[in-house]
C-alpha cells in the first residue's frame, strides 16, 4: 500500500515514514521545500514536492491511503492556522475523494470534538480549525479515522496508550513516537473506519487498545 504522508517533515510524519519503511507499506513523503527531499530519498521513501497553500492534486497519483499529520501548531497566527489546519486539511480531503482514494487518517487534537468552552484559553482559533476539518471529513464517504492526541512529547514511545471515543482521563500527553505507531496500526484496521478517537499515553499495548476501542462507550 502506497501511503501519502502530508506533513512528513514534521516529527510525527518523519517517524511514521521510518515505521512504514520497516513494514509492508511504501511511504510517499509530501514536503514543501526542495531541500527536504533528499533526507527521505536517502532512506528509500518516495517523495513528492507539494505545498498545502498551493495545488496539491499531483501528490495523490497512485496513492492507496492518506495520512494528514500537518499542523501549524497552536501558537501560530490565525492566518497560518487557517491555511494549514482548516483549508489545507479540507483541500487534502477533497483531493482524496476526487482521486478515488478510500482511506484517510487525520491527526487532529485532543478536545477538538468538545464544546468551545472546554478548549484551552488562547487557542480557540486552532481548535476551531481542527474541529471544522474533522467535521468536514465526517461528512464524506471516506473510510476515515480521526485520532486526537493529547499534548505531544519527545519522550521515547512506550508502546502503551489509552484510545477511545472518550478516554477516562480528560487531559494528558503522549509521545510522538506512540502517535506514529498508532497511525501505522490503524491504517489497515477496518474497525476504526469512520471513528473518532482520543489518544493519550496509557496502559494498554497499542494493538490491543485499537482492538478494544470500538467497544468502549463514550462517558456522559
Amino acid at each position: 500500500m502506497r501511503v501519502l504522508i502530508i506533513g512528513a517533515h514534521g516529527q510525527i510524519g518523519t517517524q511514521l515514514v521510518d515505521k512504514l519503511l520497516a513494514g509492508p507499506h511504501q511511504p510517499v513523503a509530501m514536503v514543501r521545500r526542495e531541500e527536504q527531499l533528499s533526507p527521505f530519498q536517502e532512506k528509500g521513501a518516495d517523495v513528492v514536492l507539494a505545498d498545502l497553500e498551493k495545488e496539491i492534486g499531483h501528490a495523490f497519483n497512485d496513492i492507496d491511503a492518506v495520512v494528514f499529520t500537518a499542523g501549524s501548531g497552536g501558537d501560530t497566527g490565525e492566518e497560518m492556522t487557517d491555511l494549514v489546519d482548516r483549508q489545507g486539511a479540507i483541500k487534502a480531503i477533497n483531493r482524496t475523494v476526487s482521486h478515488g482514494i478510500r482511506r484517510f487518517v487525520m491527526v487532529s487534537a485532543f478536545g477538538a470534538n468538545l464544546d468551545q468552552e472546554k478548549w484551552p484559553d488562547g487557542m480557540t482559533h486552532y481548535y476551531e480549525a481542527k474541529a471544522e476539518a474533522d467535521e468536514y471529513l465526517r461528512d464524506t464517504n471516506l473510510d476515515y479515522t480521526i485520532l486526537m492526541p493529547g499534548r505531544l512529547t519527545d519522550e521515547p514511545g512506550t508502546g502503551r496508550i489509552a484510545l477511545a471515543p472518550r478516554t477516562e482521563e480528560r487531559s494528558g500527553s503522549i509521545p510522538r513516537e506512540d502517535v506514529a505507531t498508532t497511525i501505522l496500526h490503524v491504517l489497515e484496521e477496518p474497525t476504526t473506519y469512520r471513528g473518532t478517537y482520543e489518544l493519550l499515553a496509557g496502559d494498554e499495548p497499542i494493538e490491543e487498545a485499537i482492538r478494544q476501542s470500538r467497544q468502549k462507550p463514550v462517558p456522559r
